[in-house]
């Protein structure tokens, strides 16, 4: 395809984009911010009727002297007009705000308010009252409202008439209201176009002339004109809103908030069908069918994205625009945000606080399409993803498959030591912490007792040392009242770490406040302790060698052990017949594609890259973030004919850890922070890049929560261990020897 075709196509595709944006927008509009515009509406109008009938009611004699005196009508007796009246404004109040019988109330108030207007005086809110119930008698109440809750059930139910009569309504809201809706736009733009032009009230009794808006001459002529043609008028109307609130902040005039109330509604419901909204909305559909975009489609060039993870995700997210279709495949249906899986697994968050589903991310992407499978090859000579029943060819082709636990050839450990990189891992070790504490309470053992308390995590780095922080705050802060048997304060967390320090890829300093501040917290930091066997009674561990060369070993009693040590990537170096480093990640280009394969990229943990000063990239989510971007922009250039930077540079934003409740280490380079400080740093952070406004929400008010109660909300003990981890099951081990430390 040629770049002149790609153009072409990326143009099409970008209106075919705005149509459907468009689209989504005024549905959104209607359904979602309509209901509540028609709610407050509603609520707004029946509480100015019912508080005058109250009054009415309240000092019956002078309601009864102002009927028959002050707005008699020539065709009532005063005493009937004044209960017809009183009557209409409370109960007819109570039902328009409560939505029930909702088009009844609404004929009932615009009568009463027709004979205020024609037989006592003549005003702006009068005319506004009408125009409302009219809406409201046409098109009855929206979902907030009784009526739409009982619809259903009455459609389907015995009573005589029901059916007809709900047929009857919605006849009324499918052909008449529309009209009303034109004609209530024509009304208020042709108000604005008067008020302009200065046509005298009397000559136009039925405008509201006296209490429409004063804007600058060029502006209210142009909303008018809009308004009246019908011309981009949901923005007209969200655009006359904001300006009468913001008048009505300095200067209220008596008619803001009726000009407010109608203006929303038709920001909210449209133009109606007379306008030229609807006759560009038609033109554009027939130009850009529904299904022009999937045609579209068809003619691009086949990005395929394997991995869902942070660098898949904002690839595909920056591919948007581009002349592309996309395939997002992930073996699992949600974004996963690891760095917070230590809370999941200390029960500090569920799993859905921290996981989006990938379909959700991508709803308003229309070039992209997500594919649940399991990725098994790549066929390089074919341009073809295998997967287990199924085969996606592409012509650009970008692994972000991540990574797992590396336990460096001792793969039986898993069984005794899970790692940390899923959901389901999460919650395995939140099921094992929670069931030692369990156990603890029913053993009459006491050396049993210490073991099911002793919790291990096995590697240093930010994860390992957020997992003892965690779980040393867990069992002195969170759980000081639960236990009858033991105090869960008594719990030993032990953190080992091969090296000679903690969080080795941080600054020295750093290091030794975190390995403090754990400290603190009770947690027993082992250095240069490395691992030599676990199993399901414990761990040993090879120590420091002595002076004549022996090694000094020793095993520690724990029926909870926690695997952070290592990673290994994913196979794709395999898939690919690529060269790959010690922990399988693939060995990249300068611009991230695999040496042969010009066409086929990899990002994040799954490859090798030395584009951090001529390092190799951390395994950290930002420079997954920025890979993919630099991928997607080196598509997009490429697809389109033109010229992109063709040398990966990462751009290190720091690295950052947590310890405990009030304690963190961040280490940007040029300044390095501990303490509160970097806490409430690594708070706001990791909430920015979490994916999701609830998700943001929701962990926020759960450590909010949990900080001022010191209780976490998740302790549920569910599931069990995975095929790998061994048999699911509820139980610990049952030991057969005694170990101690």
């Amino acid at each position: 395809m040629s770049a002149n075709d790609s153009l072409h196509i990326m143009r099409r595709q970008r209106l075919a984009m705005l149509r459907a944006a468009l689209s989504d927008g005024a549905r959104f509009a209607e359904h979602s911010l309509g209901a509540v515009v028609d709610l407050w509406v509603r609520l707004w109008l029946g509480q100015m009727f019912f508080v005058s009938g109250l009054l009415k009611v309240a000092d019956w004699n002078r309601a009864l002297l102002l009927a028959r005196y002050e707005y008699p009508v020539s065709w009532l007796h005063p005493i009937t007009a004044a209960y017809v009246g009183a009557g209409i404004e409370v109960i007819g109040a109570i039902l328009l705000m409560m939505g029930l019988a909702t088009r009844a109330a609404a004929v009932a108030l615009a009568v009463l308010t027709l004979v205020i207007q024609t037989n006592y005086r003549a005003l702006d809110a009068h005319l506004f009252w009408i125009a409302l119930f009219g809406w409201f008698a046409l098109r009855g109440a929206g979902p907030l409202s009784l009526d739409r809750l009982f619809s259903r059930g009455l459609a389907q139910s015995a009573l005589p008439f029901a059916q007809s009569l709900i047929a009857a309504l919605g006849w009324l809201r499918s052909k008449v209201f529309p009209l009303y809706q034109v004609l209530l736009r024509v009304w208020l733009g042709t108000t604005l176009i008067a008020t302009v032009r200065a046509i005298d009230a009397e000559a136009a009794p039925w405008l509201p002339t006296a209490s429409a808006p004063f804007w600058p001459f060029a502006l209210q002529l142009l909303a008018g004109t809009c308004l009246t043609l019908g011309l981009a008028t949901r923005l007209t109307g969200l655009a006359g809103v904001a300006a009468m609130l913001v008048a009505g902040m300095m200067t209220a005039g008596p008619g803001a908030g009726y000009w407010v109330a109608a203006l929303a509604l038709l920001a909210c419901f449209g133009p109606g069908p007379w306008s030229i909204d609807r006759v560009v909305s038609d033109v554009l559909t027939r130009l850009l069918p529904h299904d022009a975009l999937a045609r579209l489609q068809g003619r691009l060039p086949r990005v395929v994205i394997v991995g869902a993870g942070f660098g898949g995700l904002s690839c595909a997210q920056a591919l948007r625009h581009a002349p592309v279709s996309i395939t997002l495949i992930d073996k699992r249906n949600y974004h996963l945000f690891q760095p917070l899986l230590y809370q999941v697994a200390t029960a500090s968050l569920s799993p859905g606080d921290i996981a989006a589903p990938v379909r959700g991310v991508f709803r308003e992407q229309a070039n992209t399409r997500v594919l649940l499978g399991n990725v098994t090859g790549v066929d390089t000579s074919r341009q073809q993803i295998l997967m287990d029943d199924a085969c996606v060819p592409y012509d650009y082709l970008v692994l972000a498959t991540g990574a797992t636990h590396s336990y460096f050839g001792k793969e039986h450990w898993q069984s005794h030591a899970p790692g940390l990189k899923t959901i389901e891992d999460a919650t395995e070790v939140r099921r094992r912490v929670l069931i030692a504490f369990e156990k603890a309470e029913a053993t009459d053992d006491e050396d049993e007792r210490r073991a099911l308390l002793t919790f291990l995590i096995v590697g240093a780095g930010p994860t390992g040392v957020e997992l003892a922080g965690a779980i040393a705050e867990l069992a002195r802060l969170g759980m000081e009242k639960d236990f009858r048997r033991f105090d869960p304060a008594q719990a030993r967390i032990v953190l080992v770490q091969a090296g000679p320090r903690v969080l080795p890829a941080f600054a020295e300093m750093l290091s030794a406040r975190a390995q403090r501040a754990l400290e603190t917290l009770g947690v027993e930091v082992r250095l240069d302790a490395r691992v030599e066997s676990i199993d399901e009674l414990g761990v040993r561990i090879g120590g420091r060698r002595t002076e004549d060369g022996n090694g000094v070993a020793y095993t520690i009693a724990a029926r909870t052990v926690i695997w952070a040590a290592g990673v290994v990537a994913s196979p794709a170096a395999r898939w690919l017949n690529a060269a790959a480093d010690g922990a399988g990640r693939v060995k990249v280009a300068a611009d991230l594609s695999v040496p042969g394969l010009p066409n086929v990229f990899a990002i994040g943990d799954t490859a090798l890259a030395n584009a951090w000063a001529g390092q190799p990239v951390p395994g950290l989510a930002p420079a997954a973030k920025q890979g993919g971007e630099f991928v997607a922009r080196l598509i997009g250039a490429r697809v389109l004919g033109k010229t992109a930077a063709s040398k990966f540079s990462y751009r290190h934003l720091g690295s950052l850890a947590t310890i405990g409740r009030k304690a963190a280490v961040a280490d940007f380079g040029f300044v390095q922070l501990s303490g509160a400080s970097a806490w409430w740093l690594w708070g706001v952070i990791h909430v920015a890049f979490l994916v999701g406004l609830r998700n943001r929400i929701s962990v926020m008010w759960d450590w909010f929560w949990a900080y001022l109660t010191l209780r976490s909300g998740t302790r549920l003990i569910t599931g069990g261990t995975s095929a790998a981890q061994g048999p699911a099951s509820s139980e610990l081990p049952t030991p057969s020897r005694s170990l101690a430390a």
